[in-house]
Formats: structure tokens, C-alpha cells, sequence
């Protein structure tokens, strides 16, 4: 059964993503074909636009178990009285004995970067009536991933925000950084003794945050293909799930989920001086999952005992919790691009929709009404304490 809010599909969910449904259903014209351009802004837009999709990716694994492997996108059920996935799936490509492990889409709409145990393969958006999200179909490029094709399990890919870098970290330690779509090598770093537990890529594309099983976070300088900073533990912290995210003025700031004994914090990290800004003890549950919100005004964690909290990045003050919003431990986390939806996936094969409002509105909306509450008190005591009031007064 469903935990409430959530919707299962009958397999463990180990990642997912939500689809930048307007590249792939408009895909971006060539470089300098204006004709394209030209013809892509012209065309009649849609009366109504398509429900938000996202990718779901996970199943039994090699065994007898009976649980198939598969990708399946679902979109957002308009008829519901709350935001959730329809448990129609719209698209459903199922991958014999590989089990889709971890998840990159590309924001321009190139296609799923799935990561199997033995190696990465990319399914492309095909259409097989026209341009509608019913119409949609996946399809295997055999040739795109060559150079990923036999490296063993991947526990962390990404694009970077344009699409233009792709980078990958194994479970063998070895990171690969390439140029996207031509796959030319921007860096690669073979550490044998830690395995890869995530990256991320600054907005910019400049920088690119990795860390490990062990050791500190290291941040790479993207055009130089040289390390830039190391930034170091404190006394018994293990490092988890990094992300850049943009602040107010479109600078950068690096946020890095840790345990500390039995504490789930996050810290935050200048981007200039890479020295600590922030850190704050979150929860006693171990995070499984990290995401920052596009507007880098919210910070979503979850933990293996299903829980999902959204923070506010600036003081990290919590804003919503949700206890057993799963039945097992949370996968994936993710922001939709407006930032007002929360995607959650799970071992106990639910994803689950949690809508969080208005971003900037968060936090920023609830001084104001306390100080008019405030106020108010404050009125009503000295209306009823008038005459004694009063007589304090000197005479």
C-alpha cells in the first residue's frame, strides 16, 4: 500500500528525474539555422500545455525475483484533489537483467542517461505520432556511450546545466568528465581505493564538486582540468551528497550533506574562498538523498527512514517535514523547474509529489504576520489594562 500522496508502480525506484518536456517535444533548432528558428517560433503552441513528466528508473536486479527492471515516465494526474503521478505510465521501456541503478536527463532534451551495474547507455526521445507526450517513446543509441559501455557500475552522473559537460564517478573510483555530445575527454581521475558517492556541476560550468567514499570534497576547475580546492572534514564527519546552487546575486554556493556522529547536517561553502559559511545539524536519520531547488532558495534532504525535509537555503531554517512520506528508504529527490514541486522515490517502489508552495515566499511571508500578530496582542493588553497603564504614567 501507498503511503499517502504517493504512488506505486511495483518495482524498487532507485532513480528518477523530472523531463524538460519543452525541449523534447520542441527540440532545439541546429546553431545558426534561423529557418528552424524561424519556423519553431511560429509554430501554433498547444491550447493546453502537457501535465509535468518525470523518469522513473529501478526493479528487482539480475535475480528470479519476479520484480522486472524498467524506465517508466509518468505525468502528473491533472484530476487529482492533490498533486501526484497518474499511475498510467506514458512511457515504459523494460531492460531485461539490468537494473536502472542511477539517472541523468539531459536538460536540452538529447535523451536518459541510465547507469546499469556493468556500464551507461542512453535512450533518446523518439516520436511516434506527431509531437504529443502520449505519442513519446525511448529507444536505445547503441553508439552514444561507447566509452561507458563496460565500466562497471556508475553511482553518480550528470549533466551540466546546459548539457554541454557530462560526468560520471564509479563505483571503482574512477571519475570521467567529458564534452557533450561529442564525448571528447575534459578530465578523467582513477582512485582505486574510494569509491565515487556524487558530484555536481556549478551553474556556470566552471566547477565540478566531487566526493568520495572517504576524504574530502574536491573541486575541480573545469577549464583548466585541475584541482581548485579540497575542502576538509571536521572531526568525525563523513561526507555524503554535494550540489551547487545559485544564491540572490548569481553567485555560487556549495552545499555538502554530512553525518556527524548520530546528526545529519549541511554544510554550506563559499564558491570564491571555498572556506565554510554554514553548517546546521538537520536530523537524527541518516540522509539518503540531497536536492537544492533551481532557484537555489530551498534545500530538500531525505533519510532511510522515509523521512523528507524542505529547508530554506539561507538560514536553513525547516519548512516542511514529512514523516514516513515512504515505507523505506528515500533514492531520489528532486525539484521541479519552477520549484514549487518535490519529487521522491523510494525502495518501497512509490514516488510521491509534495507540493511546497511558493519558494520565495517561504520564510519571507511569515515575519511580517508575526509581527502583526504581535501588534495585536499588544493592543488588546493595553485596552484591557488601560486605567493601570495609566496610572504608571508620571504625574
Amino acid at each position: 500500500m501507498a503511503p499517502r500522496g504517493g504512488q506505486s508502480y511495483g518495482f524498487p525506484i532507485y532513480c528518477a528525474a523530472w523531463l524538460p518536456l519543452g525541449h523534447i517535444l520542441k527540440p532545439d533548432p541546429p546553431a545558426g539555422d534561423a529557418d528552424a528558428d524561424a519556423d519553431a517560433s511560429s509554430a501554433a503552441s498547444p491550447s493546453s500545455p502537457p501535465p509535468p513528466m518525470a523518469a522513473l528508473g529501478g526493479g528487482g536486479g539480475e535475480g528470479r525475483s519476479g520484480v522486472p527492471n524498467k524506465l517508466v515516465v509518468a505525468a502528473l494526474d491533472p484530476a487529482g484533489e492533490e498533486a501526484a503521478l497518474s499511475p498510467e505510465a506514458v512511457v515504459e521501456v523494460k531492460t531485461k537483467e539490468e537494473v536502472p541503478y542511477r539517472m541523468a536527463v539531459h536538460p536540452r532534451g538529447d535523451g536518459v542517461l541510465c547507469a546499469f551495474p556493468n556500464g551507461c547507455r542512453l535512450y533518446r526521445w523518439e516520436s511516434q505520432e506527431g509531437d504529443e507526450p502520449r505519442k513519446l517513446a525511448l529507444e536505445p543509441d547503441q553508439e552514444a556511450l561507447a566509452d561507458l559501455k563496460d565500466v562497471g557500475l556508475q553511482l553518480a552522473v550528470s549533466f551540466s546545466g546546459e548539457g554541454s559537460i557530462l560526468a560520471t564517478g564509479g563505483e571503482d573510483g574512477h571519475l570521467r568528465v567529458f564534452k557533450w555530445p561529442a564525448m571528447e575527454s575534459v578530465l578523467t581521475e582513477a582512485d582505486t581505493k574510494t569509491s565515487i558517492k556524487d558530484l555536481s556541476f556549478s551553474s556556470d560550468e566552471k566547477f565540478l564538486a566531487v566526493n568520495r567514499s572517504s576524504g574530502p570534497c574536491r573541486v575541480w576547475d573545469l577549464l583548466s582540468s585541475e584541482v581548485v580546492a579540497n575542502l576538509p572534514r571536521e572531526a568525525g564527519e563523513i561526507f555524503g551528497f554535494c550540489r551547487f546552487s545559485n544564491k540572490i546575486d548569481s553567485s555560487n554556493i556549495l552545499f555538502i550533506t554530512a553525518m556527524q556522529g548520530d546528526y545529519g547536517k549541511i554544510i554550506s561553502w563559499n564558491t570564491t574562498s571555498w572556506t565554510r559559511v554554514g553548517s546546521k545539524k538537520i536530523t537524527r536519520e541518516a540522509i539518503s538523498a540531497f536536492a537544492v531547488s533551481p532557484d537555489g532558495s530551498l534545500l530538500a534532504i531525505g533519510t532511510i527512514e522515509g523521512t523528507i525535509i524542505v529547508l530554506g537555503s539561507k538560514d536553513m531554517r525547516t519548512l516542511i517535514t514529512v514523516k514516513k512520506a515512504h515505507l523505506g528508504i528515500v533514492t531520489t529527490l528532486a525539484f521541479s523547474q519552477d520549484s514549487r514541486t518535490l519529487l521522491s522515490t523510494s525502495f518501497d517502489s512509490t514516488a510521491r509529489v509534495t507540493s511546497v508552495g511558493s519558494p520565495k515566499g517561504n520564510g519571507a511571508s511569515v515575519w511580517p504576520m508575526l509581527l502583526v500578530i504581535i501588534l495585536a496582542i499588544l493592543v488588546y493588553y493595553c485596552m484591557q489594562h488601560k486605567e493601570e497603564l495609566l496610572a504608571m504614567l508620571p504625574r
